[in-house]
């Protein structure tokens, strides 16, 4: 429990700083808002890469993010966390992206990456890599953006709903639902090896 309220605790400082840093920046202070470059950048590239399937094109993303953020941070209003505010900015742009090129081209690129992680660990590890990524990139966009930011990202189910644009109780049924077609997905794997 006390480490629970530390995480917390720490999570809530984070977001203090941000509101602060993002009001400096809003108010056209340079210093505030590279420090909030500098603080989410790797999270921006994080996501694009996971929706995106790609380094390259994640690169691309945060780059257009970030140089889109010096416009748009002064209609940030503080009504939700600054991490909130900034992870729907980037699933609208992944998205747009991914409608860009077309629904096939991108379910065939997403988690592209994991040949890499197959290569990097042990072979069980490696096998396991592949079948999860196969079977995430095989959800529908709005559970495996879900799966993206409440597995990989780590945010809460109510956080992860504000930026999606639904409630906590849709993400915790899109958990639920993910859950399920893995379950499936893996009975069907395991009957056609049979």
């Amino acid at each position: 429990m006390g480490r629970s309220r530390g995480v917390q605790g720490t999570r809530m400082a984070e977001e203090d700083e941000d509101s602060r840093l993002a009001l400096r920046a809003a108010a056209g202070d340079g210093g505030a808002f590279g420090a909030l470059l500098e603080r989410h950048y790797a999270r921006i590239h994080r996501i694009g890469w996971r929706l995106l399937g790609s380094a390259a094109e994640a690169d691309d993303l945060a780059q257009d993010v970030c140089a889109g953020l010096a416009a748009r941070i002064s209609g940030w209003r503080g009504e939700a966390a600054f991490t909130t505010w900034l992870t729907t900015l980037t699933l609208n742009a992944a998205r747009d992206r991914l409608r860009a090129r077309g629904r096939r081209v991108a379910r065939d690129a997403v988690w592209a990456e994991t040949d890499a992680l197959a290569r990097a660990g042990s072979e069980a590890r490696a096998e396991e890599t592949l079948w999860l990524h196969g079977a995430l990139a095989a959800l529908p966009d709005g559970l495996r953006e879900t799966a993206v930011l409440v597995l990989d990202d780590g945010m809460a189910h109510a956080e992860a709903g504000e930026a999606l644009g639904v409630s906590a109780g849709t993400v915790s049924w899109r958990m639920s639902e993910i859950r399920r077609r893995l379950k499936a997905f893996a009975a069907t794997e395991e009957g056609a090896v049979r």
